[in-house]
Formats: C-alpha cells, sequence, structure tokens
C-alpha cells in the first residue's frame, strides 16, 4: 500500500484548439497544462479532470495517449507519466423537487464508459461542449446511468449557497432528490469542513472529499487529500472510497472554513456580515441577504455526535498568505520542488533562508492551524491577518 495525493474536481477551461469548456476557468487550465502542473508543480498523484463528457476533451485525450505513449490501466484510470487522471463530469441538476440547482459529480472508469455517459448527456443537455450544464431529468436518473456504467456519484460543494445540495437544493434531505444508496461520497467545498458537515446526521455513512474545485492552474490542490490505495487507479480509489480491505482516505487537506468565499451570511448588496434574522443590512438598510454555510448547517443540522472520521488537515494554500506574491512563489518552487514540501515538510529555517523570516513564519504558523483569519462570505474569501 502506498499514499496518494489527490484532488477529483479540476475544470479544463479551453481544449488544444482554443474552444471554451468551462466559461469561468482561465484560458491555461488546459489538458496538457493541468498534467504538467499536477506533477511538475503541485505534487499531485491523481487528478480528477470534471470536464471529460465533452467529445473534443474526449478525443484530445486520445490523441494525447498515442502520441505520448499513455495508457488506460486495466483497473480504470489514464497513466499519464507520474500522474493518473480519473474521467468525471460536473452535471446541474434542477427536477421538480429541487428548491434550485444541484451540481454533482460523476467518475467512469475508462473512455469508453465516458463516451457512453457523454452520448447519454447529449441528448439532455443544450450544448455538451460546456461544462456543468443543467441536465433535463431527475437526479435519480443521472445516478441510475453513472451507476449503470460503473461510475462513481458524488454531490459537489454540498453546502455553498448556490448550486448545492443543501444551500438551495433540498429542504431538509438528500432523499428528496437523490437515492441515499447511489451516492458514494459528499464533497465539503471550501466553506466547510468534516466537523461542520457531520452536524447532518444522514452524512454520517459517506465519506467527504476535500476538493479543489479548480478554476486555475494555481487554484489547484487547494484542497485535496491523502488515500491509502494499492495502486492509483478508478478501482482502488472506489475501494478507498469503501474503505476496503485497508484502503481508505487518510486525511483530507482543506481551507479552514473561515477562509472560504461563503462561510458568513451577508448582505446581497454590499457584502457586510449580517444575521440571519437581520430584516435589512445595518449597513446599507438591503434587504436581501447571501446566507452562510455556517448558519445553513444550523438551520439543518441534525446530530450532535460525529462518527470516526480522518483528520481535517487546516490548509493555507500559499497565494493566500501576505506578502507571498507571484515572484516568492516562483522562488519557493525554484528552490524546493514541489508546493506539496512547501506546504508540509520546509522547516523553518530552510523557508527562511528562501523567503525570509516574516514570510517563513506565516508559512509554519498556517501548518500549524495558528492564524489570525478574517472570515469570508457573500462570495468573497476570508483573509490571512498579516500580524
Amino acid at each position: 500500500m502506498n499514499n496518494y495525493y489527490v484532488d477529483l474536481h479540476i475544470h479544463i477551461g479551453r481544449t488544444a484548439s482554443g474552444r471554451p469548456v468551462k466559461i469561468t476557468g482561465a484560458k491555461t487550465l488546459t489538458l496538457a497544462n493541468i498534467l504538467r502542473e499536477a506533477s511538475e508543480v503541485k505534487g499531485l498523484d491523481v487528478i480528477g479532470v470534471i470536464d471529460c463528457h465533452v467529445p473534443e476533451v474526449l478525443d484530445e485525450l486520445e490523441h494525447v495517449m498515442a502520441a505520448q505513449g499513455w495508457t488506460e490501466h486495466r483497473e480504470g484510470g489514464v497513466f499519464a507519466d507520474n500522474v493518473t487522471l480519473i474521467l468525471g463530469s460536473e452535471i446541474e441538476v434542477y427536477d421538480e423537487h429541487c428548491q434550485g440547482p444541484i451540481h454533482a459529480l460523476a467518475f467512469l472508469p475508462t473512455i469508453e464508459a465516458m463516451r457512453a455517459f457523454s452520448a447519454w448527456l447529449h441528448k439532455r443537455v443544450k450544448n455538451i461542449s460546456l461544462s456543468s450544464q443543467r441536465m433535463y431529468g431527475t437526479g435519480r436518473e443521472l445516478q441510475a446511468i453513472v451507476k449503470q456504467l460503473g461510475g462513481l456519484f458524488v454531490p459537489a460543494h454540498a453546502f455553498t449557497p448556490f448550486k448545492s445540495l443543501y444551500g438551495k437544493g433540498v429542504k431538509k434531505s438528500l432523499t428528496e432528490v437523490f437515492d441515499p444508496d447511489f451516492i458514494d461520497a459528499i464533497e465539503l467545498g471550501l466553506s466547510a469542513d468534516t466537523a461542520m458537515a457531520d452536524q447532518i446526521a444522514e452524512l454520517h455513512r459517506y465519506p467527504y472529499l476535500s476538493n479543489s474545485d479548480a478554476h486555475s492552474l494555481r487554484k489547484m490542490a487547494r484542497e485535496y487529500q491523502m488515500m491509502r490505495m494499492d495502486a492509483p487507479t478508478f478501482m482502488e480509489l472506489k475501494k478507498a472510497l469503501q474503505h476496503e480491505n485497508g484502503r481508505a482516505i487518510i486525511a483530507n487537506y482543506g481551507l479552514n472554513p473561515r477562509l472560504g468565499k461563503y462561510h458568513r451570511t451577508t448582505c446581497e448588496n454590499c457584502f457586510y456580515p449580517v444575521q440571519p434574522n437581520d430584516e435589512r443590512c445595518p449597513a446599507c438598510g438591503h434587504h436581501k441577504q447571501i446566507k452562510g454555510v455556517f448558519d445553513r448547517l444550523q438551520e439543518l443540522k441534525t446530530s450532535d455526535r460525529a462518527p470516526r472520521r480522518p483528520p481535517y488537515i487546516y490548509q493555507v494554500p500559499l497565494e493566500f498568505i501576505p506578502g507571498l506574491g507571484t515572484k516568492t512563489y516562483k522562488k519557493l518552487l525554484a528552490h524546493f520542488g514541489m508546493e506539496m514540501y512547501v506546504l508540509h515538510k520546509a522547516s523553518e529555517e530552510e523557508l527562511t533562508e528562501v523567503v525570509g523570516e516574516k514570510i517563513a513564519k506565516l508559512i509554519v504558523l498556517a501548518r500549524r492551524g495558528e492564524l489570525l483569519i478574517h472570515a469570508g462570505g457573500g462570495g468573497k474569501y476570508g483573509k490571512i491577518a498579516s500580524e
């Protein structure tokens, strides 16, 4: 058994021909760049690219595989040099039981299975060439085809106020939209951690994933997990989610929820922090709010206990560190090689030699979870206090 760093939610911004896939994704977020960033910069071992339902993306992948000598493993997943690519898709569900749109992730073991899923989805979306398209059908229909093709089904960023299962998707329970037996894991999103999610009793049966939902190369691996598996393949990933024969999620690495964009409830107009029972914003008088994840989970809370889980380790991405700009970031990579080494292993003395005492101390304090954080909300990330 080995331990692997895994990030299963990475978008494609553009195809090799320049066609947009994720409209809000960076143009540099191409398949080739994603694989290079994962192996040479981030230190990831397994990545989930969740726009693989797009036919041009599949064609590009097969072309690159032939040119580079990459292969599909018999247990699923594409071996691309030092990284295993898991084929995924993000879909938007909105059936009669939804209060709002819900995003879900589907992972398939092979290119053949993903092409079959793409053909099925093509008849149910307006544009198969774009990411996160609304599917015309029910959540259970989506689950059924994913399971029929041997795939994994995961509700995405499950607590954010927009396009999520518990944000505005369902009133109280996931059973309003999904078959609970066809869910393989729950993705936490950037504004919730394990302890917060475990306030909902019906989630105790599922493993939690902490993924980046990267819309740019730099955002890759801002959240991820360490998994113990026999090999970096689709079937081993499935076994790790099921905690089978020693496979398991060893640790979740994610933002302190206070750094997330939607942790606190804010005014919809000026983003001033407000209380859920405030009729109007005390700063501008506006009467609408963007409800934060913390307050939404207080509404949904059904449990004060929590099952035994892997540790959730707070991680502060390097871009959040005050004073750590692009030049300093490149200097760290040039000296230490991988982001993972900087985040988890480099000593304060080593860091000081490269970036100076102040930034080195902040990186180490971030690693210990000892930084002062000003909470985010309303679509704005939280901030690290510089002193």
